[in-house]
């Protein structure tokens, strides 16, 4: 259950959520994303009231979500995976095909190739290339390193920071702290549920003796 969560992520920046495993990450970005709807409180994006709205609403406002898990359709290909999802946006659609490919050219050769098939990093792609494909202004990763060896989370750091400097907004729930606070602008703490930090990733690692002692240490 979330208490007293009270945070803002700033445009064109990395936030990052940290806690022990039931501290409520997860379902922080379902509240956001309309899967678990809060019982008060209000939830805004882009100055507008979005609580409670159902999740196929609050992806066409522009917020692109890749859950714990991949959760990618396993049976349909890679293709039909991002077609699904795609969201065009007129003029101001940046996420096109093309672009999609320039990150992530592996999926332009499995194309034809069943969700359930891929290898895990590859799985791990086809689910954030699927949220870039709705064209969103906010992309919220749960756990995207979960499962990856190193290599792969280094690639995973790499394309975070590139995102960012095409002006996409990431908020991230990560139990790697090392890879989550390697990319972040903003740490926020979670602890039963409530808010017990939140600021820049420079102000964390001054108290990050006292914060990982209180609330992420097993």
């Amino acid at each position: 259950m979330l208490r007293d969560v009270s945070f803002a992520v700033p445009p064109g920046q990395i936030s990052v959520l940290l806690g022990r495993n039931g501290a409520g990450k997860t379902t922080t970005l379902r509240s956001i994303m309309g899967l678990t709807p809060p019982r008060a409180g209000v939830v805004r994006f882009k100055d507008r009231d979005i609580t409670g709205n159902p999740p196929h609403r609050v992806f066409r406002l522009g917020v692109g979500y890749v859950p714990e898990g991949r959760q990618i359709f396993p049976h349909l290909d890679v293709g039909e995976n991002l077609r699904l999802a795609a969201r065009a946006d007129g003029a101001h659609t940046r996420w096109t095909l093309p672009r999609i490919f320039e990150y992530f050219p592996v999926l332009r050769e499995r194309w034809h190739q069943r969700g359930r098939s891929l290898s895990g990093g590859e799985q791990q792609m086809l689910a954030i290339a699927r949220a870039l494909a709705g064209n969103p202004d906010l992309v919220m990763l749960d756990e995207p390193s979960q499962g990856l060896a190193p290599r792969l989370v280094r690639e995973l750091e790499a394309l975070m920071v590139r995102l960012k400097g095409e002006g996409v907004t990431l908020l991230l729930v990560e139990q790697n702290a090392r890879m989550a606070l390697a990319v972040s602008d903003q740490v926020l703490v979670l602890s039963k549920g409530a808010v017990v930090f939140a600021g820049a990733t420079a102000e964390f690692h001054r108290r990050e003796a006292e914060l990982k002692g209180r609330y992420l240490s097993v």
